[in-house]
């Protein structure tokens, strides 16, 4: 052994004399001119909000909710719908589109980015939250410094991004955004957008922090005073230019057709003689189900069935509705994330239970005429607002009116599973049956999304202080039965 180590040093001596660069000095060699080594601000800005459009359609966070709160079912593989085991990884999120936007903030170039940023960062936050319940927060997006995050618990998550989303759109000036495709720029619209999420977000509180007084209120009413959205031109959305970018729900029935739009939403809007029935399913059989074919059905298929069921439905039915109409999903079609619609059905529902003073049957109403806007359809006639199911019937400032609200803002909500999943958890409307071909022990509804295993092997530690947080009917356990904070319904 001491002749190898010595024979080593007498060969590194030697290329030492022989250059005057170290050994692995190769200069210029392996550096590509083509490359970039630093962050651009603008670029990471239009890949995270290009991105975006996915998070309130078709990837794990929202198709995965859509499903459970039946928006959709599957038909040639159920598997989502009959609840098989939701273990589902959340690394992707925070090392891409969450890495990406903290180095925005990191590098501080302007103040409109980094706002933009933290505006964007919260959005992700709060659906990454609702899915599993606490996660990683206050250390996360620290690198080396923290390779180990603590699962911050799931009111102070919701704290956090209520008081980032009101500091972020405070910071805001008259600069420019470079990279924004959402809004070209705008910083006014910008302000709106992050008051509509914060309204959003603090209205999901409203079980768990319902006071007039508590901080959930207050957070909405700043929101609601400094002006969010209120028409659709306003809508926080990405109109995608196809090519490279296209819309996602294009993606998802582009080659395949195995989601299907649930009988669960094409009831509803059949009970109510809603003219959404026609824009929000597309007819199986239409020649343009990919390209922008404009058939239409309202053949939803019952969720959660068997693949031997839900076979035997659909070819007994060939017309079922896929999700949308096609001509709503082409390659260039546009996604909305916070819709004007959202937002005053939030607010008729924070007048209904006494946090606000507005007038919540016209807010209401409203909020009901520009869903209907948002699909290209004229206002419904003053009948339709009358009817059982749609009437406010209880006077304001009750909470009496939980079910028709949850109800509208379900349906002005779709197709973004995520909203759906979280307006149902809440509220427990619209009812809905568990799958009858249900593959989970307990049979019933999935409430959350459960830890990777990978989450375990390099975390185990602040991943067990979650899990004994955890509660619900399988508390202390990592469990999909169990619930996230704020889901107090039983």
């Amino acid at each position: 052994m001491k002749k190898i180590y010595i024979c080593a040093i007498t060969t590194l001596l030697v290329l030492g004399q022989m250059s005057c660069r170290k050994p692995n000095d190769f200069g210029n060699t392996n550096l590509d001119p083509g490359n970039t080594t630093k962050p651009i601000v603008p670029a990471l800005i239009t890949q995270v909000e290009a991105n975006l459009g996915t998070y309130v359609s078709t990837n794990n966070l929202s198709q995965y909710g859509g499903e459970y709160a039946q928006y959709f079912t599957e038909t040639q593989y159920p598997g989502i719908s009959t609840y098989s085991l939701p273990q589902l990884s959340f690394t992707g999120y925070y090392s891409g589109d969450l890495f990406d936007l903290q180095n925005v903030i990191n590098l501080n170039q302007d103040k409109n980015s980094v706002a933009v940023a933290k505006i964007l960062q919260q959005f992700i936050f709060w659906e990454i939250t609702d899915a599993w319940g606490d996660v990683p927060y206050s250390q996360a997006l620290q690198g080396l410094k923290s390779i180990t995050p603590v699962y911050d618990k799931q009111e102070d998550i919701y704290k956090g991004i209520l008081a980032t989303l009101a500091s972020a759109s405070a910071s805001m000036d008259n600069g420019p955004i470079p990279g924004d495709i959402i809004y070209n720029g705008d910083v006014a619209s910008w302000k709106k957008a992050a008051n509509s999420l914060s309204m959003l977000v603090a209205i999901q509180l409203s079980k768990k922090v319902p006071g007039a007084s508590d901080y959930a209120a207050a957070a909405f009413n700043a929101a609601l005073a400094a002006g969010g959205i209120t028409t659709n031109a306003e809508n926080m959305a990405i109109s995608y230019p196809g090519s490279a970018f296209k819309d996602p729900w294009w993606n998802l029935y582009n080659g395949r057709t195995d989601y299907a739009e649930s009988k669960v939403v094409t009831d509803l809007t059949a009970g109510f003689s809603d003219g959404r029935t026609v824009p929000f399913g597309g007819d199986y059989t239409d020649p343009g189900q990919v390209t922008g074919g404009t058939v239409t059905s309202a053949i939803g298929i019952p969720p959660g069935l068997s693949r031997s069921d839900v076979t035997a439905f659909t070819t007994a039915n060939p017309k079922w509705a896929l999700v949308m109409r096609a001509d709503k999903r082409t390659e260039t079609s546009t996604v909305v994330i916070i819709s004007a619609a959202e937002v005053f059905l939030a607010r008729a529902e924070a007048a209904d239970i006494g946090w606000t003073s507005e007038t919540f049957a016209s807010t209401y109403n409203v909020g009901i005429a520009l869903s209907f806007d948002q699909w290209g359809l004229a206002a419904p006639a003053a009948s339709y607002y009358t009817q059982n199911g749609v009437l406010l019937t209880a006077a304001p400032g009750t909470g009496g009116n939980e079910q028709p609200i949850s109800i509208q803002r379900y349906l002005a909500s779709y197709p973004d599973g995520h909203m759906a999943w979280d307006i149902w958890r809440k509220t427990g409307y619209p009812t809905l049956s568990p799958a009858p071909g249900a593959t989970n022990p307990s049979g019933q509804i999935v409430r959350r999304f459960t830890y990777a295993t990978s989450e375990n092997q390099t975390n185990g530690a602040n991943v067990k202080a979650a899990i004994a947080r955890e509660t619900g009917p399988a508390a202390g356990t990592d469990s999909q039965d169990n619930r996230v904070w704020w889901d107090v319904t039983p």
